[in-house]
């Protein structure tokens, strides 16, 4: 029963952070809310959770490189996928080699494969952070693209290279091209793995749900289970199973994009995993706060023991390290944005190159979060030989520091750095408009097939042409600006007319899809036009005239 009742009391105090983070007079972003009523758990009743790393892992992670991949705007990575490369890759292991070597150069006792595995925990960077702070500082739309784009990608380098630094510190050092091979396999392997389960799985599913009807509960049960099943089975093959969990989210949108799920499975689904991700990551910033005490105290005494020195330094590595892996962001930051992002030239053939606001923003951006935590956490208790990692203790709370100091220096010093700063507008920032127009058009023109190709049923031409005449008279208004939103069908009229409301709002529907396939509309855009078209169609078929058989019942759909 306690770990029912842990898991209870970890969730009850996300549930308080949401609220906390709201109030009016804390100027804090979520993530921090919710590390302090970790503390506060572990100040007045310690849950003494034992976090087995593996098991760690594979609850947390699986899900939420899932979600990161399934809704990361695919446009903003192909418009900046330069820029993008250069954060998740480049600096990845450019930080991991860097901070690796600081950390080994002031922490002598430390191991260098230690510290490598540190530099490599802390490199990924946290969007669900970023987007806290966000919420209360208006960041430029297209460096949140950009950061967030970062961010799916660099948690999957990030861990791969924490592993590889993990056991070098198990095993004897390998050599570069058993490593190199090893490396390919795990990239491969993992992105093979997670594309092939879910389009077979999707595939399976859609043959099942053509011949046999489609229960929205199950659809969203196989969502859930995708992610862990690309995982282990990556896992169990030598693969990055990190990497198979975020090409199954990648596959996961890109078959959402087929549109063949039904409106009441995707409004359900994007309710449960919206759920899972604010649960898993709250869960793991009061887990943070929790533990924080014993961290504190276990690197107290690791200190003690390596060199005898005070606990207070602690707080001054703490401190040193975030500064040195801010300094390597901000480096790497200012080279691939003077170099990818502003190398396009205007007309008198200059160059755009980046300011310093923008480079220092985008490096103090790069705020530390669930991912960090989730990888120190799963280094190993015991080394190859049965004794105590080296250095273990000291390292977790190290990053646990280095995630609290990124994002109070965020909070603070965001506000300054963005303030009256802009980004080139995003392409797809103004793509809404010809998408709804072009919607507009098809949803027109399915109306008059399914009037003319239907005109012989019930009632002749005139009868038909009259209830499509509303239909017809809506779009043509939004098509000359007279009217815009969503379809403005009422739940009181014909069968007939419903029937005509379902054509054009299903041929709406394929054209979004096809403009974010296209790339001239961006995913999240993309998801939210679906979304509304999905509540009108959901009401129209709740309404009591589609319940009695006729040609509404779906014959014209």
């Amino acid at each position: 029963m306690d770990i029912v009742t842990n898991s209870l009391v970890l969730l009850a105090a996300v549930v308080l952070s949401a609220g906390l983070g709201r109030a009016p007079g804390l100027a804090m972003p979520r993530p921090l809310v919710q590390i302090a009523l970790g503390a506060a758990i572990a100040a007045v009743a310690p849950l003494g959770f034992t976090l087995n790393p593996d098991v760690f892992f594979l609850l947390f992670l699986p899900p939420l490189l899932f979600l990161d991949g399934w809704r990361i705007p695919k446009a903003g990575l192909r418009r900046d996928r330069g820029t993008i490369v250069a954060l998740a890759f480049g600096l990845v292991f450019f930080t991991v080699f860097g901070l690796g070597v600081f950390v080994h150069a002031i922490l002598p006792a430390v191991p260098l494969s230690v510290a490598f595995a540190l530099a490599a925990a802390v490199s990924p960077t946290d969007p669900v952070a970023v987007t806290a702070i966000a919420q209360r500082v208006p960041v430029p739309p297209r460096l949140l693209a950009i950061l967030e784009g970062e961010a799916l990608l660099n948690d999957a380098s990030g861990l791969v290279a924490m592993r590889f630094a993990v056991a070098a510190a198990m095993t004897d050092p390998v050599s570069l091209s058993r490593a190199g091979l090893g490396f390919l396999w795990l990239v491969v392997g993992g992105l093979g793995i997670g594309f092939c389960l879910t389009w077979a799985v999707v595939g399976l599913k859609n043959q099942v749900s053509r011949r046999l009807g489609e229960e929205a509960d199950a659809q969203i049960l196989i969502s859930l289970l995708l992610p862990f099943g690309a995982y282990l089975i990556a896992d169990r093959i030598g693969a990055s199973a990190i990497l198979a969990a975020v090409a199954a989210g990648l596959a996961m949108s890109r078959a959402e994009q087929s549109g063949k799920a039904l409106p009441l499975t995707r409004i359900r689904r994007a309710a449960v995993w919206t759920t899972i991700g604010f649960a898993a990551n709250g869960v793991m910033f009061v887990l943070l706060g929790e533990q924080l005490p014993e961290l504190v105290e276990n690197a107290s005494a690791t200190m003690r023991s390596l060199d005898h020195r005070s606990p207070i330094w602690l707080l001054v590595y703490v401190i040193a390290i975030g500064i040195a892996l801010t300094a390597l962001r901000f480096l790497w930051v200012w080279a691939s944005l003077r170099l990818v992002l502003f190398r396009a030239r205007n007309g008198l053939g200059a160059a755009h190159v980046p300011g310093l606001r923008l480079v220092a923003a985008t490096a103090l951006a790069g705020v530390r979060g669930a991912v960090t935590l989730a990888g120190i956490l799963t280094l190993p208790l015991s080394d190859a030989t049965g004794a105590p990692f080296p250095g273990r203790n000291l390292v977790v709370l190290i990053a646990a520091g280095l995630i609290l100091m990124s994002l109070i220096a965020a909070s603070v010093g965001l506000p300054l750095l963005l303030r009256g700063l802009a980004l080139p507008a995003a392409a797809e920032d103004e793509g809404e408009a010809a998408a709804r127009l072009a919607a507009a058009r098809d949803a027109i023109a399915a109306v008059i097939r399914t009037r003319d190709g239907h005109a012989s049923v019930e009632g002749g031409p005139g009868f038909h042409t009259a209830a499509a005449e509303p239909v017809l008279s809506f779009y043509e208004r939004r098509i000359a600006g007279l009217t815009a939103g969503i379809p403005g069908a009422s739940d009181h009229v014909s069968r007939l007319e419903h029937a005509f409301w379902l054509a054009a709002i299903r041929a709406e529907r394929r054209t979004i899809y096809e403009c974010a396939r296209a790339g001239r509309l961006s995913d999240s855009l993309a998801r939210q036009m679906v979304r509304e078209l999905d509540l009108v169609e959901l009401r129209l078929a709740d309404s009591d005239d589609l319940n009695r058989p006729g040609i509404a019942g779906g014959r014209l759909s």
